[in-house]
């Protein structure tokens, strides 16, 4: 069958092209936006990719299009699809119909941290010999690719609460009916579909309903906004975990490290095992509470995780270390929201110590580009010594008062050019450049990279 994707260089849909061609379909996609890594991975596994979004690319028609939820009325490819009739389904549909259909599903999902938990999960799954399934958000470093349809019963998915697509307005993790079910975290996102915290939960409690009450759900004890779906009405049992040491909990850690490269794992207030990894920040030992607890559910004993965990390499884009040039070292980190951008800076500081700091942040998703965490943004960077905020064009608001309500030296730039020459002339041995976005940023990444070798 020939499907074609569009959307495809999405971290979903590109996943989902990965597993389809290995279903044996022919696989072709579109997309406007079409950048490493999630490009590279599509053109290594012989996937064709097209430029935007033209008629011309559902010709001749393929048996099968796959709509990403990027995809909107008045999109020619998409007017063109309706108008012949042709086939269509959502990518969570095509998931659900074709791939997770009598598995046993570990779903993740949460506000924060669903790829790199996904992509854990997975990991000391494959390590125990369970052979699991997944598709993953991103690119892990561990496996080959962010998608396999694996050998066992086990299917790892990362559950978003993002729309399924134009004309399925329900969360993708609706489809995915998991029978182990993280619930790591709940904040206010995707100001674009939700028009506050109260919906969110909304699409959550719709996935709470659709656990098996022989299943397992896992949540941090810390979390309210979770507590009150969970309140809505649950049928499943519930482990809980926590970041300090309780012997009423089922999962928590006793940290040995105040960057959280290093803890111990109680189970019922008993030590169980100890990770010591290359992680850092306390969200991390959160994802990997998480990711013990469902591994436990489905066979995997505390210990057998706890050293897969400490052999564990991460997902691109996770304060990945591109490169270290001139003793500067220059990391590619995915948050985009402020606590994402809290945590993730407040590993780095931890981990850093007394070195200099800086962040490059490019306010790109559309709850930032509709300025509805505008007022946190200063708090959340705080850590950093520098901070250099991008303001691209199409941005609704300025970024000046949050210039103004910064406690640091914080900048805003219009320009890559600038941000790169700032960082070649004042950047010093030992400074770390964490550039944060859930975008390609113009390829700052590498541009920076290269300037700082020529100069």
């Amino acid at each position: 069958m020939h499907l074609h994707i569009l959307g495809i260089c999405g971290t979903f849909m590109g996943s989902l092209a990965l597993l389809a061609r290995d279903l044996g379909h022919k696989v072709t996609g579109s997309d406007a936006n079409v950048y490493p890594p999630m490009s590279t991975q599509l053109e290594n596994a012989g996937i064709e990719l097209m430029q935007g979004y033209d008629r011309s690319h559902l010709q001749p028609h393929p048996d099968l299009v796959i709509v990403g939820n990027a995809m909107k009325r008045g999109i020619d490819a998409v007017e063109y699809m309706l108008n012949q009739g042709l086939s269509y389904t959502s990518g969570p549909q095509f998931l659900a119909d074709h791939v997770l259909q009598g598995k046993h599903v570990l779903g993740v999902a949460g506000t924060h941290g669903k790829t790199t938990t996904t992509t854990m999960l997975a990991w000391v799954l494959d390590q125990a010999g369970l052979n699991p399934g997944f598709l993953i958000g991103g690119v892990p470093l561990g496996f080959s690719g962010s998608a396999r349809l694996g050998g066992g019963q086990y299917f790892c998915v990362e559950a978003d609460e993002y729309d399924s697509a134009f004309f399925d307005k329900r969360s993708k993790f609706v489809h995915y009916h998991p029978k182990t079910a993280i619930l790591n975290n709940l904040e206010f996102d995707h100001a674009d579909i939700f028009d506050d915290l109260a919906a969110i939960q909304k699409q959550f409690h719709h996935l709470v309903r659709t656990i098996p009450s022989e299943g397992c759900i896992i949540a941090p004890i810390t979390e309210t906004n979770i507590d009150e779906v969970l309140d809505m009405g649950c049928w499943t049992p519930v482990v809980r975990t926590s970041l300090n040491q309780n012997p009423d909990v089922a999962f928590s850690a006793e940290q040995l490290s105040a960057d959280g490269s290093h803890f111990k794992v109680l189970h019922q207030g008993v030590v169980k095992g100890e990770v010591q990894w290359t992680m850092t920040g306390q969200h991390s030992v959160a994802n990997a509470l998480a990711t013990i607890a469902a591994a436990q559910h489905v066979g995997v004993s505390i210990e057998q995780a706890c050293h897969a965990l400490s052999n564990f390499g991460g997902v691109k884009r996770r304060m990945e270390l591109l490169g270290t040039v001139r003793g500067i070292e220059v990391y590619d980190d995915f948050a985009h929201h402020p606590t994402a951008i809290e945590t993730t800076l407040d590993g780095a500081r931890k981990r850093l110590g007394e070195r200099k700091l800086w962040a490059i942040i490019e306010p790109r998703s559309n709850t930032m580009r509709m300025g509805s965490h505008k007022e946190g943004l200063a708090y959340s960077a705080r850590l950093a010594d520098e901070v250099i905020w991008y303001q691209p064009e199409g941005l609704d608001w300025d970024l000046q008062p949050v210039i103004d309500s910064a406690t640091n030296h914080a900048h805003v730039s219009r320009s890559l050019d600038q941000i790169i020459a700032r960082i070649v002339n004042e950047a010093g041995e030992g400074d770390a450049v964490v550039v944060m976005s859930n975008g390609g940023f113009g390829g700052l990444h590498q541009k920076l990279l290269n300037a700082l070798k020529l100069s």
